[in-house]
């Protein structure tokens, strides 16, 4: 079955793309990077027929050209370069300046997308963005009915002119990444922000899941059609008014996400290209269908895996950072007492992916978000906890690459004793005494607690709760929170009940 969706990938690739010339995708290009370690698929289009000749670092390997396209399999690299490569056919085409190294796919909506120049201390950052053997190529944004066979970018080297409008949390993935390994690293950015999970999966996929099927694909036509209709109103109010003399202050209506369209434009002409993994951050699109992202997002992955063909590569993700959802409450307002939270929920749909799937790894970013602000400014400690679960889960590095996550609750007496993994070097409290903690009996009415270290747990109790049942963590749009290990790393939000979902399907 996998084959045969590989051949018919390819297939749809090479269609249309016909030429007298050898042409190769916009991924072989100059300064463009190659994944060591591993079989490099180099592929592109030529007359039927034509001999086409690949070679690199020495050796050289022909195909024949079938149905106006071609693909060759180089032997695995060690980590190296700069090297040409030369591809051969009735025309010649030299690469130059090509690196050996890692190569990660970056992807999510805007908050992997957020360009390098508009976060903290962008100029001090892009002024010290000088890594030749760090390679950037920003895939250009490309929306697709059908999977399409190339896409529009160029490879970089990373200068601070270069780094400027490329994704902050890739970046600083990267950078970390290329110091630590020592090795050239390639970045693939493609990113849209406001994209929901669903556009970046393939549409068989889709149809393969009932719930998918009817709450997603099916139920596209109509919000296209809500779409155009809205769409004429908002027009007619607009030209109503120009001729009053006044300007349309309502925003025109959005256009909704059509299901598969960017997996279609912006991943599927990817998918040949050998990588190492993938980096993904999104999520604030489908916080309202939490409950469904725990199954859509593993889906997700299980796609991009299939179709890349390189069993079960790593895949890192970003768990989503507090925000207040733009209700600007003061903190008093936040904290005042806890609640429920979609947020929460979605938080919990990303984290059990990395119980569910093997090789998922996640950064835990609840100290640097804004609560006025979906998009923090502060990126650097992403990339980098990104970078750090790189090494240890990817490269074999002995670096803790996770904050503490809860492992077990045991009840004694008015106190509920929590046990976590990823201690690490042991448990602190970052800024005074530990926040975040919630406790509820059996009325399942929660309410703050107090909590504190003890050894590698945290004892957790309150007054008004005299026989805990559940304790919750960080478990709201906006948590407040300082339970790290000494390590550096946060604390995984988490909750021990299992009360139903504000995002689950109404009976």
């Amino acid at each position: 079955m996998r084959k045969a969706i590989w051949v018919g990938l390819i297939g749809l690739l090479w269609s249309g793309s016909l030429r007298a010339e050898v042409r190769l995708p916009r991924l072989f290009a100059d300064h463009m990077v190659v994944q060591q370690g591993r079989a490099i698929p180099v592929w592109g289009w030529a007359d039927n027929g034509e001999k086409v000749s690949v070679t690199f670092r020495g050796r050289t390997v022909t195909v024949v050209a079938q149905g106006g396209g071609w693909m060759v399999q180089l032997g695995k690299a060690p980590a190296g370069g700069p090297y040409e490569l030369v591809v051969a056919g009735k025309n010649t085409i030299t690469l130059r300046n090509v690196l050996v190294g890692e190569v990660w796919i970056c992807s999510g909506q805007s908050n992997m997308e957020w360009p390098l120049s508009r976060t903290y201390e962008a100029e001090a950052a892009m002024a010290a963005a000088n890594y030749p053997k760090l390679r950037l190529f920003r895939v250009e944004r490309m929306k697709a009915n059908e999977p399409i066979s190339d896409v529009q970018g160029a490879w970089k080297e990373c200068a601070p002119a270069a780094v400027k409008d490329f994704s902050a949390v890739a970046y600083y993935f990267g950078r970390d990444l290329h110091k630590a390994l020592n090795v050239p690293v390639g970045l693939i950015e493609t990113a849209w922000g406001g994209s929901p999970a669903e556009v970046w999966m393939s549409k068989d996929i889709l149809e393969g899941n009932a719930d998918f099927r009817k709450s997603i694909l099916d139920a596209y036509p109509a919000a296209y059609q809500r779409y155009r209709e809205n769409l004429a109103k908002w027009e007619a109010e607009s030209e109503r008014l120009k001729k009053e003399g006044r300007e349309q202050k309502s925003p025109r209506p959005g256009i909704p996400w059509k299901p598969t369209e960017l997996y279609n434009g912006m991943i599927a002409p990817l998918t040949p290209f050998a990588i190492q993994g993938a980096i993904w951050y999104q999520g604030e699109s489908n916080a309202g269908r939490a409950f469904q992202y725990r199954t859509l997002f593993t889906e997700m992955i299980r796609n991009w895996r299939r179709d890349w063909r390189q069993g079960d590569f790593p895949f890192l993700l970003v768990q989503l950072a507090p925000w207040d959802k733009g209700k600007k409450r003061s903190m008093e307002e936040i904290t005042s007492a806890p609640v429920e939270s979609d947020w929460a929920e979605l938080r919990e749909a990303q984290f059990l992916s990395t119980r569910m799937l093997p090789r998922v790894g996640m950064a835990v970013i609840t100290d640097v978000g804004d609560k006025d602000d979906i998009h923090p400014q502060k990126k650097e400690p992403v990339g980098g906890r990104l970078a750090v679960a790189a090494q240890a889960m990817v490269y074999g590095r002995k670096v803790e690459y996770s904050g503490p996550v809860f492992k077990s609750m045991q009840v004694q007496g008015a106190k509920a004793v929590i046990r976590f993994d990823h201690v690490g070097r042991g448990l602190e409290a970052r800024g005074g005494k530990l926040s975040g903690f919630a406790v509820a009996g059996a009325d399942n009415k929660f309410v703050w607690a107090e909590a504190e270290i003890q050894g590698a747990q945290v004892i957790v109790h309150s007054p008004q709760v005299a026989a805990p049942v559940s304790v919750r963590f960080g478990w709201a749009d906006y948590p407040v929170v300082n339970l790290w290990n000494k390590d550096g790393l946060p604390a995984v939000p988490f909750r021990t009940d299992k009360l139903p979902m504000l995002t689950a399907p109404k009976p």
